[in-house]
């Protein structure tokens, strides 16, 4: 009797509501090839023989312009909540509920354009050309079973059209998945989007496009925060804000953020470069997969400008070669100069050898696991009652970090009250307090590793008579960070670390004449993630 039931529902949604209609597997796939059915309607005839074939098939119903449907499919408790914010509480439409507890809304297709998309809105998707429904008296094979609500049968009410704010929001969703900047990392060995260590610029990059599109400022803000909270790890949704005013900052200069872009490659320029030059830089400054010949022409405008100007100068009879000019320098005003080393003390006693001064950045060059978060703690413990301490994080949350510190003796714990700590991933020169002690856990870079050099310079720029620590990746038993031997210019210490192993790769500052740091090794142990037991003393590589 359900077998039949199925039967004569399949003909009722066809014959009275117009739908088209296919049978349906208990696994939700079609027992038939289907895709004819998006452009064709069954006939009678058709949809009696498949149940006569498969007496217990389910129901679908092709979605689009076809059955003139389109279905917001909601599947978790978060989407119930989500899709609120789109659909006005006076809106009735037909509703179905799910074997799992979720629902199916019923709404008219706008157009041939709309088609379905996943997890737009959090928790919902999206039903329309290309795609089908399960409907009643349709059931899992569990005794589970779809059934519209009582009241909100399509045999009962009409169905509405799609509230125009979620076409609205889902027609500048589908932006991103259309615009040059994201085409990356959807497949093959392309890099992957919105990881850690570049989510900042990927969703800059998505508000550049949404805005230079002309989205409405809440419809970019309605996108960028959906992405956010779907980067790995979530992105902070208060800093949405400043990543849209950046972009529409960006669309109003115009050629003059280009210009200014390249001024700013240039200025990190050592020696000779070629036009080719800043173009690929440009592009991994960008994060783009490619430079369109407009913005080519554009550098190279920019390029003669700048030469005009007398900032950069031509060098040789081969075109498009250039270098620098840097007339400017900073008058060192060595008779007035503080030689006395800051109080600054540091693991493993490494001030018996290196003296820290104003305006020093060290860097802990650590491998996965090495202890490096360990030694930047350590760090700012040992000086916090001497200096104001500010530690930014990108990694720790304020679970992990208790949890850390807890495992701490009373004394370091008492000293962790006084310093600052934040959750930072990116920009980190936009926070650095000029004249105080800086720790960095870490900069992460998946690729344009080159970067490393621009950002240490950046934060030395901005120093004062503060420090900075700075924790960088490495690869196991390599000396250097990413980034390569650029990541050595700014520091005056810099520290290998590996499992066990510390090294001291560069120590500029001596603590003593005539005893060279450089190379020294101290072998360790690491307890409980937060305490160092020295194997010995410092031994020379």
């Amino acid at each position: 009797m359900a077998e039949n039931n199925k039967k004569l529902q399949a003909l009722a949604y066809a014959e009275r509501l117009g739908f088209s209609i296919i049978p349906v597997g208990k696994n939700k796939k079609p027992l038939i090839k289907w895709e004819a059915y998006q452009k064709q309607k069954a006939s009678p005839d058709e949809i009696k023989n498949w149940w006569v074939k498969w007496p217990d098939a389910n129901i679908g119903i092709v979605t689009g312009m076809i059955s003139n449907l389109a279905v917001i499919d909601v599947d978790t408790e978060e989407g119930k909540e989500a899709i609120q914010g789109y659909i006005p509480e006076s809106l009735i439409m037909p509703v179905c509920s799910t074997p799992k507890s979720g629902q199916h809304m019923y709404f008219t297709c706008p157009d041939e354009k709309l088609t379905n998309n996943a997890r737009v809105v959090p928790g919902c998707d999206l039903r329309a050309n290309g795609g089908y429904v399960v409907c009643p008296p349709s059931d899992n094979g569990n005794g589970q079973a779809y059934a519209f609500l009582k009241g909100l049968s399509p045999f009962e009410i009409d169905r509405p059209a799609l509230p125009e704010a979620y076409l609205s929001f889902i027609k500048n969703a589908s932006c991103i998945n259309t615009c040059s900047c994201i085409k990356g990392g959807m497949g093959g060995d392309e890099k992957p989007l919105f990881i850690e260590g570049h989510r900042n610029e990927d969703l800059f990059h998505i508000a550049h496009c949404l805005t230079k599109g002309s989205a409405k400022r809440y419809e970019a803000e309605q996108v960028l925060k959906i992405i956010a909270k779907n980067c790995i790890p979530p992105y902070p949704e208060k800093e949405i804000e400043t990543i849209i005013q950046s972009a529409l900052d960006r669309k109003v200069r115009g050629e003059s953020g280009l210009t200014d872009d390249i001024k700013r490659i240039i200025s990190f320029q050592d020696g000779f470069f070629h036009v080719a030059d800043l173009v690929k830089q440009y592009q991994e400054y960008q994060n783009i997969t490619d430079v369109s010949n407009s913005i080519k022409n554009q550098v190279r405008v920019i390029v003669k400008r700048l030469r005009d100007d007398g900032i950069i100068q031509k060098e040789g009879k081969k075109e498009g070669i250039y270098r620098r000019v840097d007339e400017i320098s900073d008058v060192i005003d060595w008779e007035n100069a503080d030689v006395k080393p800051l109080e600054i003390a540091w693991p493993f006693n490494i001030e018996d050898y290196f003296n820290t001064y104003k305006k020093n950045i060290a860097v802990v060059a650590g491998s996965p696991d090495a202890g490096k978060t360990a030694f930047l703690l350590n760090f700012a413990a040992m000086n916090v009652k001497k200096h104001e301490t500010h530690f930014f994080s990108c990694e720790m949350g304020a679970i992990e970090l208790k949890s850390r510190i807890m495992k701490f003796d009373s004394q370091s714990r008492e000293n962790f009250k006084k310093v600052r700590f934040y959750e930072r991933t990116s920009n980190f020169v936009d926070v650095i307090r000029p004249d105080k002690v800086n720790i960095i856990d870490y900069i992460e870079l998946t690729e344009d590793f080159w970067k490393v050099t621009l950002y240490i310079k950046e934060i030395f720029d901005k120093l004062t008579s503060g420090i900075a620590v700075i924790a960088l990746q490495k690869k196991r038993g390599q000396q250097v960070a990413i980034g390569g031997e650029g990541s050595l210019q700014k520091p005056r210490l810099y520290l290998a670390m590996d499992s066990g192993r510390l090294q001291i790769v560069k120590a500029k500052n001596w603590a003593h004449d005539g005893i060279n740091p450089t190379n020294l090794v101290m072998n360790f142990k690491l307890v409980q993630g937060c305490g160092f037991i020295p194997k010995g003393t410092w031994e020379r590589n």
